[in-house]
C-alpha cells in the first residue's frame, strides 16, 4: 500500500517542488543581480567627471579677507589658550566643561563653529535633516565660506542620506569636505531591498559602523560624548528627547583628538562624495543648474534664531557653561581603531572598551554607571562578578532605561532576561528611567525658556511648546547618555554603550578624565537621574503564595536557556518609592513599606510593546551579539 501511494501523487508533488525551485532560484537570481550591481564599483571616469564638475562649480565666494578668518571670540578657545600655554610635557592642563542639557550643548556648537581660524573637523554617527541637523550645517557652510577648513565624516546608516542634498553641499564652499563612512553599496541612501541584500551579502562589512562622536575645532578644542545632529539630541522634539552627555574639552588633549580625526577620515572606509553612486548621478546630471545653498527653511524659526542668539550671549555663556567649567590636568582621548572588527591590531584595535574595563577592574568602593543599554559582554559580567567577590563587595550603581523610555526595545528585551543574573551576580543597584521624570524640566534646562509659557516674550520666541511636568506631560524623555565614575575619583564620558556592539563592532571615543572635582559633577547627574523620583528600582519581587520556591526554580531553568525562556514570573520587577518614605535598599526588612511593586513593565500598555518584549526575552538571546 505505501509504494502503491507513493506512486499515485508524484505528478502533483513534482509540479509543486518544481514551480518552487523556479521561484527559489529566481528570487536568488534576483538578489545575485541586486548584489553585483550594488557592489560594482562607480569607474575612474565618473568619479573624474564629477570631480571636474564640483572643482568648476563650487561656491568660491570669501566673506572674509583678514587672517583670522573673521572669527569671533569664544570664551572656550581662551580657555584652550591659556591651558596649552600652561601645559608642560609632564603636566598638560585643559578645561573641561560637562554639557549636560541638550540646548545648552547645541549653543557651545555654534560658538565654537563661529570662533574657528583654521579647521572644523567632525564625527557622528546620525545626522538629520531637521531643524538641528540643518542649523549646524549651515553654520558650518558659513564658517567654510570665510575660509575656514571643515570636514565633515557621517556614518553612511544614519547621516545625511539625501543625494540632493549631498550634492548642493559638494558645491556650497570649496573648503567644505564630506565623506560617508562604510556605504555597504557605495551609495548615500539606500532602499529596503538593499538593506536587506547589504545584511545578506556584506554582513560582516555591513554591521561595523563608526559610532564616534567628535566635535574638533582648531585642533585645541573637543567636544565628545553621546550627541549625533537631530533634534531629539537637543531637547527640541515634541515627542521625544534624548537625556544625553558630553564634555567641551578645551586644551592640550586636542591634538590626540585630531590624531584620531585623520586616521579615520584617511580610512578606505571613508568614501568622498563623488565615489558615491547616487551623489555622483546627481552631481553629473546637474553640472551648473544645482540650487545654491541658502538658509534652510527651519520649522520652528524663532526657536532657531533664539539659539543663534544664546550662543554669542557672553552673560548666557557665563551663567549656563563657564560657571561650571573645571581647570584639570590629563584628559586621556581614546578612540577604537577603523580596524577594530577585523582586529588587525590585537588588543589595541578597541582601545575605548579594554580602557573601560581596566577602569571597572581597578575600582574599590564604588561604581556609578550610566548607560541605555544594558546587555554585558562575557567579559564585562566576569569582571563584575569578580568585584562582588572583594571584602567589602563593589558598590554598583547604575542607571539605564525602562522599558518605557527605551528607543531600543529588543534591546531591553535581554537586559529584563538578564535582570537576577545582574542583581544577584553582579550585585547591581539597577535604576530604570520613567518616561516623565519629576524633574524633566532640569533635565532638559529651562523648558519655560523653550516652551515659550514663561512670558508674553518667550512665546513669541520659541512657538509656544507645552511645559514639561510630572507625570504624563511633555515629550517622552529616554536615556542616551554613556557615563562611568569609579570610586568618585576617576570619570568617563563617551559613546561607548554597555553592550556587545559598541565591546566587539563598532567603533567607539571617549575621554577619561581623573580628577575628583569632575568626577563629581558626572556622578552627581547620574545619580539624579537615578533618584526615586526620576526612577524606578529593578528589586526581586515578592514571593509568589504556595508556588514561590518552585517559580524561582522553573524560571532559574527557563532563564538558563539560550531559547524558550517563556516563564512569566521573573525574579525581580520595578517599584516605586511610596510617598513620605525613605529610600532603602532592597535588602532591608522594611523595604516593601517604602517600596511599592509597580510591575515589569511600568507606564507600558499590555499591548503590542509588551507582547513583543515577552517575545523576544523568550526567543531573542540569539541576537544578544549584535544588538
Amino acid at each position: 500500500m505505501y509504494g502503491s501511494f507513493r506512486h499515485t501523487t508524484p505528478p502533483y508533488d513534482a509540479r509543486v517542488m518544481r514551480k518552487s525551485v523556479r521561484a527559489k532560484l529566481g528570487w536568488c537570481a534576483c538578489a545575485l543581480a541586486l548584489v553585483l550591481a550594488g557592489c560594482a564599483p562607480l569607474s575612474t571616469k565618473r568619479i573624474q567627471r564629477a570631480d571636474q564638475i564640483i572643482s568648476m562649480s563650487a561656491d568660491s565666494r570669501s566673506d572674509c579677507d583678514r587672517p583670522d578668518r573673521c572669527a569671533e571670540t569664544s570664551p572656550f578657545m581662551a580657555q584652550a589658550d591659556n591651558a596649552i600655554a600652561a601645559s608642560k610635557p609632564d603636566a598638560p592642563r585643559n578645561t573641561v566643561t560637562l554639557l549636560n542639557i541638550g540646548q545648552n550643548a547645541l549653543a557651545a556648537r555654534i560658538n565654537l563653529i563661529r570662533a574657528a581660524q583654521k579647521s572644523i573637523d567632525i564625527q557622528t554617527y546620525i545626522w538629520s535633516k531637521d531643524d538641528a541637523g540643518m542649523l549646524v550645517l549651515d553654520e558650518l557652510v558659513k564658517a567654510a565660506r570665510r575660509g575656514v577648513k571643515v570636514r565633515i565624516l557621517a556614518d553612511q546608516l544614519g547621516s545625511l542620506n539625501d543625494p540632493q542634498l549631498l550634492s548642493r553641499l559638494a558645491r556650497a564652499s570649496g573648503n567644505l569636505h564630506i565623506k560617508l563612512y562604510n556605504p555597504t553599496f557605495d551609495s548615500a541612501r539606500n532602499n529596503y531591498i538593499e538593506y536587506a541584500a547589504s545584511v545578506l551579502c556584506c554582513f560582516r562589512k555591513f554591521n561595523q559602523r563608526m559610532h564616534n562622536k567628535l566635535f574638533l575645532v582648531d585642533d585645541k578644542v573637543g567636544i565628545v560624548g553621546g550627541r549625533n545632529y537631530a533634534n531629539d539630541y537637543f531637547d527640541w522634539d515634541s515627542q521625544m528627547d534624548f537625556l544625553d552627555r558630553d564634555v567641551i574639552v578645551a586644551g592640550i588633549a586636542g591634538r590626540q583628538m585630531e590624531r584620531g580625526f585623520e586616521l579615520f577620515w584617511h580610512n578606505n572606509r571613508a568614501v568622498p562624495l563623488t565615489h558615491l553612486k547616487d551623489v555622483n548621478a546627481d552631481i553629473l546630471a546637474h553640472p551648473l543648474d544645482v540650487e545654491p545653498w541658502t538658509q534652510p527653511r527651519f520649522a520652528d524659526p524663532q526657536r532657531v534664531a533664539a539659539t543663534r542668539s544664546e550662543a554669542e550671549d557672553p552673560g548666557w555663556l557665563a551663567e549656563n557653561l563657564l560657571d561650571h567649567s573645571l581647570n584639570v590636568g590629563l584628559v586621556d582621548y581614546f578612540y577604537d581603531l577603523p580596524s577594530k572588527d577585523e582586529a588587525v591590531h590585537g588588543p589595541d584595535s578597541r582601545e575605548l572598551t579594554r580602557d573601560l574595563m581596566k577602569m571597572i577592574s581597578d575600582a574599590h568602593e564604588q561604581i556609578v554607571l550610566q548607560t541605555p543599554y544594558l546587555v554585558l559582554t562575557r567579559r564585562a559580567g566576569t569582571i563584575f562578578k569578580a568585584l562582588q567577590g572583594k571584602k567589602p563587595p563593589v558598590q554598583v550603581i547604575v542607571s539605564t532605561n525602562s522599558l518605557a523610555s527605551t528607543d531600543a526595545l529588543p534591546v531591553y528585551a535581554l537586559s529584563y532576561k538578564h535582570h537576577k543574573k545582574f542583581l544577584v551576580d553582579y550585585g547591581f543597584q539597577i535604576h530604570e528611567l520613567m518616561p516623565h521624570p519629576a524633574d524633566a524640566g532640569e533635565m532638559l534646562g529651562d523648558y519655560n525658556r523653550l516652551s515659550g509659557l514663561g512670558s508674553e516674550k518667550s512665546s513669541a520666541h520659541h512657538g509656544g511648546r507645552a511645559p514639561i511636568e510630572p507625570g504624563n506631560q511633555g515629550p517622552r524623555i529616554s536615556l542616551h547618555a554613556k557615563s562611568l565614575v569609579v570610586d568618585g575619583r576617576i570619570a568617563m564620558v563617551g559613546s561607548h554603550n554597555f553592550d556587545p556592539r559598541s565591546s566587539h563592532y563598532n567603533t567607539e571615543d571617549g575621554v577619561i578624565i581623573d580628577d575628583p572635582a569632575f568626577a563629581g559633577q558626572v556622578r552627581a547627574a547620574i545619580l539624579r537621574d537615578a533618584a526615586p523620583r526620576n526612577a524606578w528600582l529593578v528589586a526581586p519581587r515578592r514571593p509568589i503564595p504556595i508556588i514561590g520556591d518552585v517559580s524561582q526554580a522553573i524560571g532559574d531553568v527557563s532563564r538558563s536557556l539560550p531559547i524558550f525562556d517563556i516563564w512569566p514570573f521573573g525574579y525581580a520587577t520595578d517599584y516605586q518609592l511610596k510617598p513620605g518614605c525613605q529610600p532603602v535598599p532592597a535588602t532591608d526588612p522594611d523595604f516593601l513599606e517604602c517600596w511599592k511593586p509597580v510591575g515589569d513593565f511600568p507606564e507600558v500598555n499590555l499591548s503590542l510593546t509588551a507582547i513583543i518584549t515577552r517575545f523576544i526575552t523568550a526567543f531573542g538571546a540569539g541576537m544578544q551579539g549584535i544588538l
